[in-house]
């Protein structure tokens, strides 16, 4: 804490919170106040008469990392030199001693807890270690129990009196009551009352902590301005650390951007900070020398200084792995390269300590957001323990990390279970939908893209996501205009919407139009550094345009990023086919081969890769490798006429006639208008008549065989002997003379 009573940059906004529970630090203050209790006639939460006599207050544990509402501010005044250690989630101990009395049995319209509590207490009162609500018997003798404390508040029917009756809100001073007010008011979303009494505290005590709560009023009722006026008199920016932050947030909401960074500095001002035993402290909140350094990124980010948003969005997580905000704009707006990204979470394996019992969650939820392009088998190990060990199996997050991976094998019937899977528990995620409409477009789902669009532009008209999902079912069904200008719309709502800006650049590649295509992905390559698509598309346009150093060099360019990809490999090997670098063509093209062995066999990419290979080994002469590779598309893909027609070829020059006179005719069959097949077959065809065959050709062997067999047939029937079939000869003979006619004796010529 600072001399003002404010948190320094090490300490998180939990320090002045209403809603602590006090811990360690504000041990002797409680000491004070069960005195005070005691002198005044009251007795402490928890005591009750044995015998009696009295329960040693000794035996109460003062280590307990969970004390009573006798210490949080909402009872009490808060002592700046214990506050700072004061900062422990509200919790209490679970008890259960028989009773069938429960949290359940005080429940009214009027408050969670009855008509017996102050609706404020409800803030510290809900959270039980347990589901099942905890009792306390009103026979059990208390020193039986002597680990209980005398401190523990429960939140039964039995103890609510005597805990109202301990910590009467009348005790408070007035400006304490008021604060209760105001913070009420804001956790109920009450803004109107919550500025209605937050001005009157400020004016009253002049407080920084109280302008700072006053300021964060107008902040959640969307008057930033007025929060900056408030923050910006009196030099408040000055004195609290959280106040110049909260300063820093509005002016980034007000688009005041210069202004923003002249408040929060243009680096990190704590980096070489002399109090390095300070920076280790850990209240269980966020540091907000953290959140300056993210509120620095995003300033950053908005002025398209993607370095120094890198830069300070790294810092961040560095300062306090829990502020997760920074490292989800990290990966999601793609600032971090695939390996950059794995570096990052391997750098932070020593902040992760400060988690504690949540240390292997965290990281392992942190490891399943990271490329899937990369060590896979950590991310499925991350995936496995979280759903094993932690039981998180169902979680919206680890669902969505499994249709990254089947999108990224271009499993994309199983990556539309997964998405419709989540989307059912939560209809509108902003993380799942862009893969989902991804997937929808692949799979050509035009139906259930039309029902998203409308369902979104209904409830989501200004977000960018619903107008990527118009233009990309514009894109389905064939609509390239509408699909421009609806990308375009996406890309202006959320400049940092990289699907919009892909998808836009798409649509002039798509009519041919590689002028604009180009300028698009250079922009999107700009402020994507991350990201290896848009110079993989860029290399793309410039081979088309048949100028290849560029496409070589935007190639690798993407390569440097993302080594891994098949579709990179792929296209690398196709420029090099067309250089007529047929080495380096099929040395791309294998290792995109074995990129693919575990994405879906029917994959267009897969495919597109097996067909390449194919002509890379053909042009080398690798004829029976390159029939293996055609026919394996054939099992894929029997209705491809090119396919049919290269088998032809390739068993054509292997002078296997009436295969390639088969594939071809075959080929024409599938498409008549297949002019290479046609002239193909005529060849084959005139081969097949006009070729002279060598002796060891099949059918001049064929030939030679029967040939051979007729010889030794007449051969045999020239040496038989002459026999004479009587029986047959009078067969034949009877046979003949029935088929004669007579002619009758008046026809009959006479003789003379």
């Amino acid at each position: 804490m600072s001399t003002h009573g404010t948190p320094t940059q090490h300490n998180s906004t939990l320090v002045i919170s209403p809603f602590i529970t006090g811990t360690n630090g504000a041990k002797n203050n409680m000491s004070t106040e069960r005195t005070t209790a005691q002198g005044d006639g009251h007795r402490p939460t928890g005591e009750q008469q044995s015998g009696g006599a009295p329960q040693n207050w000794g035996d109460a544990p003062t280590n307990s990392p969970y004390q009573s509402i006798a210490n949080s501010p909402l009872m009490q005044k808060t002592n700046p030199s214990a506050a700072a250690a004061s900062l422990a989630t509200p919790h209490h101990n679970a008890m259960d001693t028989g009773s069938g009395t429960g949290i359940l049995t005080s429940i009214s319209k009027n408050s969670l807890f009855g008509s017996t509590l102050p609706s404020t207490l409800r803030k510290v009162s809900l959270q039980r270690e347990y589901k099942d609500p905890p009792t306390i018997d009103k026979d059990v003798d208390p020193s039986a129990e002597p680990d209980m404390g005398t401190t523990t508040l429960t939140t039964t029917a039995t103890t609510t009196a005597t805990t109202v009756a301990e910590f009467d809100i009348s005790e408070l001073s007035s400006i304490e009551k008021l604060r209760l007010w105001r913070h009420d008011a804001l956790m109920q979303h009450l803004y109107k009352t919550a500025e209605f009494v937050g001005n009157k505290i400020y004016t009253m005590t002049g407080d920084p902590n109280d302008a700072f709560w006053l300021a964060q009023v107008f902040y959640s009722s969307g008057a930033c301005i007025r929060a900056v006026e408030l923050l910006s008199k009196d030099m408040l920016d000055s004195v609290g650390i959280m106040c110049r932050y909260l300063l820093a947030l509005c002016l980034v909401d007000l688009q005041r951007y210069e202004e923003a960074l002249d408040v929060v500095g243009e680096t990190n001002p704590f980096f070489e900070a002399a109090d390095q035993e300070a920076k280790k402290q850990n209240d269980g909140g966020i540091k907000l020398e953290s959140s300056l350094c993210y509120l620095r990124g995003k300033i950053y980010s908005a002025q398209n200084n993607f370095a120094k948003a890198k830069e300070s969005f790294k810092e961040a997580v560095l300062v306090d792995v829990k502020n997760y905000e920074a490292f989800e704009e990290l990966i999601a707006k793609n600032l971090l390269t695939p390996r950059e990204e794995w570096d990052l979470l391997e750098s932070l394996e020593p902040e992760f300590a400060v988690l504690d019992d949540n240390q292997d969650m965290i990281k392992c939820l942190y490891a399943i957001r990271l490329s899937k392009y990369l060590n896979e088998d950590k991310t499925l190990e991350a995936r496995k323990r979280l759903i094993n060990e932690h039981s998180l199996g169902g979680n919206i997050d680890i669902l969505r990390s499994q249709a990254e991976i089947f999108y990224t094998k271009c499993k994309f019937s199983q990556c539309l279970e997964v998405c419709e899977t989540i989307l059912k528990r939560d209809e509108f995620n902003s993380e799942v939908l862009p893969l989902y409409i991804s997937c929808l477009y692949e799979v050509g789902a035009k139906n259930k893209l039309f029902l998203l669009s409308h369902k979104l532009a209904e409830n989501f008209a200004k977000n960018s996501i619903t107008w990527f999902s118009v233009a990309t079912y514009y894109m389905v069904v064939d609509k390239i205009e509408e699909a421009r200008k609806y990308f375009s719309k996406s890309s202006i709502l959320d400049p940092n919407f990289a699907p919009a800006w892909l998808g836009f650049a798409h649509t002039y590649a798509i009519e041919g139009e590689q002028d604009q295509a180009i300028s698009a992905y250079s922009t999107a390559a700009r402020f994507f550094p991350g990201i290896h698509l848009p110079n993989l598309f860029l290399g793309m346009q410039y081979m088309a345009l048949n100028t290849f150093s560029l496409a070589e060099e935007y190639f690798t360019l993407a390569y440097d990023t993302c080594p891994q990809d098949p579709l990179l490999l792929n296209e690398m090997g196709v420029m090099y086919f067309k250089r007529n670098d047929l080495h380096k063509a099929k040395r791309y093209l294998k290792r995109a081969l074995e990129a693919v062995k575990d994405l879906d066999p029917t994959s267009r990419t897969s495919v597109s890769i097996q067909m390449n290979l194919a002509h890379a080994y053909r042009r080398l002469g690798e004829n029976e490798r390159a029939i293996k590779c055609f026919k394996t598309v054939l099992e894929v893909s029997s209705k491809d006429s090119d396919v049919y027609c290269s088998l032809g070829f390739l068993y054509l020059k292997t002078r296997e006639l009436q295969r390639a006179i088969d594939y071809l005719h075959t080929a024409l069959s599938l498409k008549s208008s297949n002019l290479a097949a046609q002239e193909l077959l005529l060849h084959a065809l005139e081969l097949n008549v006009s070729m002279n065959l060598d002796s060891d050709h099949p059918l001049m062997v064929n030939a030679q065989l029967y040939e051979s067999n007729f010889d030794q047939f007449i051969s045999s029937r020239k040496r038989a002997p002459m026999t004479l079939d009587s029986v047959g000869y009078a067969k034949r003979m009877r046979k003949t003379r029935g088929s004669l006619q007579i002619p009758n004796e008046d026809d009959a010529m006479d003789l003379e």
